[in-house]
C-alpha cells in the first residue's frame, strides 16, 4: 500500500517511471530480452497475435479451458479459433490433444498455450509441431521448469486472479533477440495501452514478495494434500516441474453442488474451477472437447492464498478430509 500511495501523490499516475521500474524488476526475475507493460492481458494477447503477422481467416489453436477473453480477441482481429481438448490428469493440452486438434482444424498458424490453474504443459513438445507458440503463464509464475524458449512471446497477466496481481495489467515479453524484434514494432504505443504507475508499483512489490508467498502457498498446499490423499476425489498432476500451488483443485467423484453446499455449512467458500472458461461457459461443444467438458463440471477450488494463515487452512484441510 505504501508503494501505491507513493505513486498516487506523484505528478503523473499514468504510465511512467514506475512502469519502467517494473520492467527492470521483472527482468531480474525472468531474464527476458524485451518486455511491454500493458493495461490488460487482452491487450497483450492482441499485440502478440498482431506481431506474428497472421492473415485474416487463419486459425489460432487454444485450449478449451482457456479464459473467455481469448475468443473475443481472436475474433476481433479476424482470426479463427480452434479448440483443443486437455489431458484429464493435468487440465492442460498435450502433444496428443494438439495433434488431434490440428487434424480436425484447417489452416492453423499458431497456438496460445494457457497454463491452466498454474499447471505447465509441455511447451517444447507442442512447439515441435511446427507453428509459433504464445504462452500464457499468468497462473504459473514461480513454477520451476527447465523448459524455456519454446514460446515466441509470453504473457504474464497481473489481474485479480493471476499469480501476481497489480489489480490489473499484464507483461508481454520475449526471451531472445530474434523474437524481440517482432515485438519492438509494437513498442511505440499510445499511453492508454500502457500500465499505469499505480498498478506498476503494486506489481513491483508482488515480484519482491513472490518467494515468501510461494513458500506460504506450499505450506498450505502440503496440509491440504495430506487430507486429499485419504479421500476418493482426485488431484491433478504437475509433470516435469514443481507446482507453484496457484490453487488447490480437486476433481470430484460426486456432484459439485453437494460439495459447495457442504462447504457453505462450514462457512468455507468452494468455487467451480472452470466456470469462466470456454468449456465451462458452454462455448465449446462437449463432443468437441469431452475431457475439458468433464473437468469443467467436476473440478472445484479450495481457498489457498498466502494470507489465509495456518489456523484457517487447518479448517479447510478438515473439510477436505470429510467431503461427501
Amino acid at each position: 500500500m505504501n508503494a501505491v500511495l507513493t505513486a498516487m501523490v506523484e505528478d503523473r499516475i499514468g504510465p511512467g517511471e514506475q512502469a519502467k521500474f517494473l520492467v527492470q524488476t521483472a527482468r531480474e526475475m525472468i531474464k527476458f530480452d524485451y518486455c511491454l507493460s500493458l493495461r490488460s492481458p487482452a491487450i497483450a494477447l492482441y499485440l502478440a497475435l498482431k506481431s506474428l503477422n497472421l492473415e485474416k481467416g487463419q486459425g489460432v489453436l487454444i485450449s478449451a479451458l482457456s479464459p473467455l477473453y481469448y475468443l473475443r480477441v481472436i475474433e476481433d482481429i479476424a482470426l479463427v479459433p480452434h479448440y483443443c481438448d486437455v489431458d484429464l490428469s493435468t487440465a492442460c493440452v498435450s502433444r496428443e490433444t494438439v495433434s488431434k486438434a490440428i487434424e480436425d482444424g484447417q489452416d492453423i498458424k499458431c497456438m496460445v498455450l494457457h497454463h491452466t490453474l498454474g499447471f505447465v504443459p509441455d511447451a517444447d513438445a507442442v512447439a515441435e509441431l511446427g507453428f509459433p507458440v504464445v504462452e500464457d503463464c499468468s497462473h504459473s509464475y514461480g513454477t520451476e521448469t527447465e523448459e524455456r524458449g519454446a514460446a515466441v512471446f509470453t504473457i504474464l497477466g497481473l489481474e485479480e486472479r493471476d499469480m501476481l496481481t497489480s489489480g490489473g495489467g499484464a507483461l508481454l515479453y520475449s526471451l531472445n533477440r530474434r523474437d524481440s524484434a517482432l515485438l519492438r514494432g509494437s513498442g511505440d504505443l499510445p499511453p492508454e495501452y500502457g500500465l499505469p504507475d499505480m498498478n506498476a508499483a503494486l506489481a513491483v512489490v508482488q515480484f519482491r514478495e513472490a518467494a515468501k508467498n510461494l513458500l506460504k502457498r506450499r505450506e498450505i498446499a502440503d496440509l491440504y494434500t495430506q487430507s486429499a490423499i485419504r479421500i476418493r476425489h482426485k488431484m491433478f498432476i504437475q509433470q516435469k516441474s514443481e507446482y507453484n500451488n496457484y490453487a488447490f483443485p480437486l476433481i470430484l467423484e460426486t456432484g459439485v453442488n453437494d460439495v459447495k453446499s457442504y462447504a457453505r455449512r462450514k462457512d468455507i467458500v468452494v468455487e467451480s474451477a472452470f466456470e469462466n472458461t470456454l468449456a465451462g461457459s458452454g462455448i465449446v461443444p462437449p463432443e468437441k472437447c469431452p475431457h475439458a467438458y468433464s473437468l469443467s463440471l467436476r473440478t472445484v477450488l479450495f481457498p489457498l492464498y498466502p494470507r489465509l494463515g495456518m489456523a484457517k487452512a487447518g479448517k479447510v484441510a478438515k473439510l477436505i478430509m470429510t467431503l461427501p
